[in-house]
């Protein structure tokens, strides 16, 4: 309790939960075990849930990660399980703020 509340005040915060991008194909379903992310071939975390969007029309998670690469804007790679893909620090929570899929053209 008040040691680790402490040590994160003298050391600063380990990790951060994060919003990613998943580009590829729409995923089928959603995960049901995490997934590890990458920087630079060394991992940085995992991801705890993730989806397709059909309103977003995009792959989104949401991830556990190291606070050095949880800026927004960077790159990671993860893997599904099966094969690898590109993904995006995005902020959460994911919607839609200038409203315009829901405007008519």
């Amino acid at each position: 309790g008040k040691e680790a509340l402490q040590r994160i005040r003298n050391e600063g915060v380990a990790r951060r939960f994060v919003g990613l991008e998943i580009f590829g194909d729409p995923l089928v379903g959603s995960n049901d075990e995490r997934w590890p992310v990458y920087l630079n071939d060394g991992n940085v975390g995992y991801i705890t849930s993730a989806i397709y969007s059909p309103r977003l029309r995009k792959n989104i998670a949401l991830a556990m990660i190291s606070a050095r690469a949880a800026q927004n804007g960077t790159e990671l790679k993860i893997y599904d399980g099966s094969m690898e893909k590109l993904s995006v620090v995005v902020s959460k929570p994911f919607y839609d703020p200038k409203k315009t899929i829901a405007t008519s053209t």
